[in-house]
């Protein structure tokens, strides 16, 4: 084939495969959600920047208060909570629903279920976590 007749194809299939990038992701960035914090949460739950989670109202949950900081006691939770009184008062956290990473270094209040534990002297999963002035 000619090379100044082959160059219009060249161009048209290099053109598809840009428009096709280009439509992929759009559409994948749609689906995505508003903000990036949607990502940091299970399907279905409020997410900002000062609060994550949803209580359900038939159930009834502990709260604690206190610093958000990283690491968990003995395998046992991702976070903890510093409060007054030094370690022996910590309240260690997980969560199945919300990412609690966003919250490290802000003192907040957590809803949760106590959870059994044999290294942490208090072990909640998060239902929902809110920043506390």
């Amino acid at each position: 084939m000619d090379s100044k007749k082959s160059w219009p194809y060249v161009a048209g299939g290099l053109l598809i495969v840009i428009v096709g990038v280009a439509v992929a992701w759009t559409v994948s960035q749609k689906l995505a959600g508003g903000t990036s914090y949607t990502k940091l949460a299970a399907p279905g739950v409020k997410v900002t920047s000062t609060e994550a989670g949803v209580l359900d109202p038939s159930v009834k949950y502990d709260t604690a208060t206190g610093l958000l900081k990283e690491g968990g006691i003995g395998n046992e939770g991702t976070y903890h909570l510093e409060r007054q009184g030094g370690p022996v008062n910590n309240v260690y956290l997980t969560s199945s629903v919300v990412d609690l990473g966003i919250f490290v270094g802000k003192n907040v209040q957590v809803w949760g279920q106590t959870l059994a534990s044999q290294k942490a002297g208090w072990l909640i999963d998060v239902a929902k976590v809110q920043v506390v002035q």
